[in-house]
């Protein structure tokens, strides 16, 4: 896993806080249709079971099959109505939990595509810089290759500037040396002489 740079790390947090609070408010809507919807689902159930239990009553205390015909029809009815009501109250839930996710996204949306940006730029930013100091850092790697006297020039330098001197102290020691040279050749003389 790569390190997250200390300069990101801020626009990192309030990316991460804005899309927390984003997914926070979206997951609430759709508990809150959910919960909506088994509440809509229960009480369907609760009155097609009441519907069921009046119509079963009416059935079994009849005493023609005529009546038992009339009294199915007429619990018919109600049923189907009450069935066309759970269908409406669905729509409408469905409607307001559509408006409701629409209000939420909206209301995050820009806090979220700003703070984005920002993580965005940051990154670039980062990213740059790191490139900028590889790039330098391949530069002077090369360059120490490429002429490695440049570096070692100072101490370079000073070897062949002593060399310099130590050969015009060479060529200022002959006429010292001749000095010593026309002693011994006095020196020779001298023993010749005697």
């Amino acid at each position: 896993m790569y390190p997250i740079p200390q300069t990101i790390v801020p626009a990192v947090r309030t990316h991460i806080d804005a899309q927390t609070a984003f997914l926070n408010d979206i997951s609430k809507s759709l508990f809150s249709s959910f919960q909506h919807m088994c509440d809509l689902n229960i009480q369907l159930m609760q009155t097609m079971l009441e519907e069921t239990t009046l119509a079963s009553k009416q059935m079994l205390s009849t005493d023609r099959q005529s009546e038992l015909l009339s009294a199915a029809t007429s619990r018919t009815q109600p049923a189907t109505e009450k069935l066309r009501a759970y269908q409406q109250h669905i729509a409408r839930l469905a409607a307001d939990s559509q408006v409701e996710m629409a209000r939420v996204t909206e209301q995050h949306v820009q806090n979220t595509s700003r703070t984005a940006r920002a993580l965005a730029d940051e990154v670039a930013r980062d990213a740059k810089e790191q490139t900028e100091r590889g790039l330098r850092a391949q530069q002077e790697t090369v360059a120490k290759f490429s002429d490695p006297f440049t570096h070692m020039g100072n101490g370079a330098a000073q070897s062949h500037g002593t060399g310099g001197n130590g050969s015009e102290s060479a060529q200022q020691m002959p006429p010292g040396g001749q000095q010593m040279g026309s002693q011994q050749q006095g020196g020779q003389q001298r023993t010749t002489t005697h």
